[in-house]
């Protein structure tokens, strides 16, 4: 069976996200990678038997629990490919001009994103691409994987797991958290992933 693979990120110094925060943050990652790697083999080697059906409460059960690491797998891609590179503006380009279509401006979405973010419990906020509408939607994502929106390309992934954050602004940091992310986020990344 083929593995996924533990990507390699780019990350430079970022403001108020200290390296060791990072760097604890990726060890996760690679445990997303792993778990969702050991499911499928293991559905695979319990499916692989004459009768599989004596199977069906670990497949089933296992399978439940893949959408969780696969989820915490790809949102974390996400997350971290938005610093490589280093901060860099918004451009004046499709990503902001879609923006301002769905929101009326820049500002109002961003502050609505922030606002978001700063939902109470682990999860992620996320801007997808709705490319059967050609539309964008804000969304709150309960842990990684409760409430993603079907068939929709996400453009950009803010971790609010207190992972992300804790161990450099304390839990009563998120807001500065967010503000900071926004520092440091590449616009360039972000607005490669709009297709």
């Amino acid at each position: 069976m083929k593995n996924y693979e533990v990507k390699k990120f780019n990350i430079p110094e970022l403001v108020g996200i200290s390296a060791k925060n990072i760097e604890e943050h990726l060890k996760l990652y690679e445990g997303y990678v792993k778990n969702t790697n050991n499911i499928l083999n293991e559905i695979e080697n319990l499916a692989n038997v004459p009768s599989f059906a004596e199977n069906i409460y670990l497949i089933t059960e296992l399978q439940r629990r893949f959408s969780f690491e696969f989820d915490g797998m790809r949102n974390h891609e996400y997350f971290f490919a938005n610093f490589e590179g280093g901060s860099k503006p918004i451009s004046n380009g499709a990503l902001k001009k879609a923006i301002i279509a769905e929101w009326g401006s820049f500002e109002k979405w961003l502050d609505l994103f922030k606002m978001i973010a700063k939902t109470r419990g682990p999860g992620w906020a996320i801007l997808y691409h709705d490319t059967g509408a050609n539309r964008l939607l804000n969304c709150w994502v309960d842990e990684q994987h409760l409430g993603h929106l079907i068939g929709l390309e996400p453009i950009l992934c803010l971790d609010m797991w207190e992972h992300s954050y804790v161990a450099d602004y304390q839990p009563s940091g998120k807001g500065k958290y967010i503000e900071d992310f926004f520092t440091n986020l590449n616009w360039e990344v972000v607005e490669g992933n709009l297709r």
